[in-house]
This record gives C-alpha cells, structure tokens and sequence, in this order.
C-alpha cells in the first residue's frame, strides 16, 4: 500500500479531485451514493486533508451534496431538478454547436463519426460507462471548437450533476442502436446547416429528458 501523500503536496487533493469528478460525470457512482472523508482517503491512500478539500470543491461545482449533518452524496435528482438541468442543456448545447459551427473541418466531422462509431460498439456490449463517455466525448469534441470555455465549463457542471442519474437510467432503458440524433447532427455538420444543428442538438437533449423524467 502506498504511504499517505503528505500534507503539503499539492498535487494530491488534485489528483482525487480529478478522479473522483470522472467517476461523478461517467456515472460510475449511483445516484445517493454517501461518501465519507476517512472512506475516501483510505481509498486513495491519502490523508485526510486532499480527501477534504477535494470534496469541497466538488461540492461547490454541485457534483456532490452536502446536507445539514455533514452527510456527502452524489446527486439524488427529482424529477423537477433534472428538468430543470436538461432545459439549460437545451439552451447552452445548442449555442455552443452553433459557434463550433464555423470551425467544424472535415477532420472534425470524420473524427466525430468515428467517436459515434464507438458510442455503437459501447452499445452493442452493453457497456454503459463506456457509453456514456463516449457521448460526452462526442459533444466535448464538437463544442471545444466554439472556444467558449466559461460556457463550456458551464455545461460541464450540469454534466456532472446528472451523471449518476444518467448511469442508473441507462440499465432501465434499452438501447441497440447510437443516439439517432448524433447522425443529425453530423448531416447539419457537413451542410453546413446552423438551424438543422441547433435542432438537432436541442433534440438529442429533450430525447435523454424525456427517458429520465418517465423513468
């Protein structure tokens, strides 16, 4: 077993922050899933402090919850509250595709077609966090080229609130085929078509919320 990190490396609280925020955003965790400080740093062979501040800054990005007793959880999400999360996806998503748009090479397109293939083979094995990754990837990828970070960060925490709902939704709804709207998204890509892309965008968002909310 390795040595706990020391106090003062910086580098340690970092290092699990990064970790544990993939596992929250791939939905590697289950949604209400109680973590504690001692759990965590015994988990990562840490000291209590990275363990800590790593989940402070969790906190306040709204991966994690942190009730009046001192209780950590990843999200439980109502009904209202996804709601809520998938409407500013449907506002942001949308915008980022459309100023991605006017950078959106061939290259890109290829390379996003070939993330979708992926998604496909995710699909086919049943691989739901495999899935999952691959989707954001796929969207990742594309809104890189909008070089809107404050919005993209934005983005990223709604991201990392549903992931564990997105997670337990995908064992209750079947799938065997990508999403059918990343091929919309594609064609508009290579027309060059901004009002197809924010539908079809818009569209691959609602789809995923209506699965959520009737689960």
């Amino acid at each position: 077993m390795n040595a706990p990190a020391r106090l003062t490396d910086p580098s340690a609280h970092e290092k699990l922050y990064r970790n544990l925020r993939s596992r929250i955003m791939l939905g590697e965790l289950p949604p209400g899933k109680a973590l504690t400080l001692r759990g965590l740093a015994r988990e990562y062979h840490l000291s209590m402090t990275p363990a800590r501040e790593a989940v402070r800054r969790l906190v306040a990005e709204g991966a994690l919850t942190l009730s009046a007793s001192g209780r950590v959880a990843t999200p439980a999400l109502s009904d209202d509250r996804i709601e809520e999360l998938a409407a500013l996806r449907a506002l942001i998503e949308p915008e980022l595709a459309a100023r991605a748009l006017p950078r959106a090479h061939f290259a890109l397109i290829d390379r996003l077609s070939q993330m979708n293939a992926r998604i496909a083979d995710a699909v086919e094995n049943h691989d739901a966090v495999g899935y999952i990754r691959c989707n954001l990837d796929f969207h990742r990828m594309l809104y890189l080229r909008a070089q809107a970070p404050a919005m993209l960060a934005m983005l990223e925490t709604i991201w990392l609130q549903l992931g564990p709902t997105m997670r337990a939704l995908y064992g209750r709804v079947k799938r065997n085929e990508p999403p059918r709207h990343h091929r919309m998204i594609l064609a508009a890509l290579r027309a060059g078509d901004e009002p197809a892309l924010r539908l079809a965008v818009r569209a691959d968002v609602t789809h995923g919320l209506r699965h959520l909310t009737q689960v």
